[in-house]
């Protein structure tokens, strides 16, 4: 009985083999002729052809990429090489030149004459205002026209601060004591803060140098010793401020007008006249002029790689 499974078993076993290889023998008979018909030079073309379709392709969005890129740069190098160097001289009346007999516009007028040069320009736009408090400034920064000049300036020369001292001097003149003087300093320090930031937002890459004023009083009140350290005061919270920020700058002057037997006072005892102005535009000049070289150099250079 075993032997008999086993001999039915070798024989399906046979039956299953021999059918498998006619299968085989078929199938590659009647798939030759199939084979026969591709023609392998035509198909690698069209492989060479799709690839060389999908090259072009890149390289165009490669160019046009590369052209998007050179404009791109083009246009950020034309934010940096600019035909002229833009100052705005904005604040009070020392920014007005107020006093200056020679109607030179003061110490802006003695930076202009000094830095004046066809070769490299300078545009210089003064918005001085007598009177100007630092109150007062903040709402002048909400002009269009004030706006429109600071976006476009490189520097800004900011005097602000004298008018707002004067302000409690006026309230408080028969009774000088510091502390409404102090508590009109921590007013003014919040307000020249947001001056500043203000301008930072018209002109973020501007470099803005605040202006130290000096002791404007002498003349009327040189016997009160609170206002020297009422000035001094002042002075050291703008120039804490200027400290925050690389952009910001102080420049003094207060040592300016402490010459001894030498006028530097207009009339009124309160403005600089012609040589007040000229020592603090000299004074000026000593702290913008390395800006604005280096700016100029960098001008300079951006110009030369523009041509090569």
């Amino acid at each position: 009985m075993n032997k008999k499974k086993l001999w039915i078993s070798i024989g399906l076993v046979a039956i299953i083999f021999l059918i498998i290889t006619v299968l085989f023998i078929w199938l590659k008979k009647d798939h030759s002729n199939e084979t026969a018909t591709i023609e392998p030079k035509e198909t690698i073309q069209e492989v060479i052809e799709q690839v060389n379709e999908k090259d072009e392709e890149v390289e165009q969005e490669e160019n046009n990429l590369s052209s998007s890129i050179r404009s791109a740069v083009e246009s950020t190098i034309g934010l940096f090489v600019r035909d002229h160097y833009n100052i705005v001289a904005i604040g009070d009346s020392l920014t007005q030149g107020v006093g200056d007999l020679t109607n030179n516009g003061g110490y802006v007028g003695v930076i202009e004459d000094s830095l004046s040069d066809k070769s490299k320009p300078i545009t210089i736009e003064n918005y001085g205002k007598r009177g100007n408090r630092s109150d007062q400034l903040l709402k002048r920064l909400e002009d269009k026209q004030i706006q429109s000049s600071i976006k476009k300036a490189d520097m800004i020369l900011l005097t602000i601060g004298a008018n707002d001292i004067m302000k409690v001097v006026k309230s408080n003149v028969m009774n000088l004591q510091e502390e409404p003087f102090e508590q009109a300093r921590k007013e003014y320090r919040l307000r020249l803060q947001e001056i500043f930031d203000k301008m930072l937002q018209l002109s973020p890459d501007a470099d803005i140098y605040l202006i130290g004023f000096f002791n404007p009083f002498e003349g009327y009140f040189d016997d009160i010793e609170e206002l020297e350290s009422i000035l001094t005061n002042w002075n050291q919270t703008g120039q804490e401020l200027t400290q925050n920020s690389s952009q910001l700058h102080y420049i003094p002057t207060k040592d300016l007008f402490q010459l001894k037997d030498v006028n530097l006072l207009a009339e009124d005892n309160f403005h600089p006249n012609t040589t007040g102005y000229t020592l603090m535009g000299e004074r000026i000049l000593t702290y913008i002029r390395p800006t604005i070289e280096a700016a100029q150099k960098e001008t300079e250079q951006q110009n030369e790689l523009t041509q090569e």
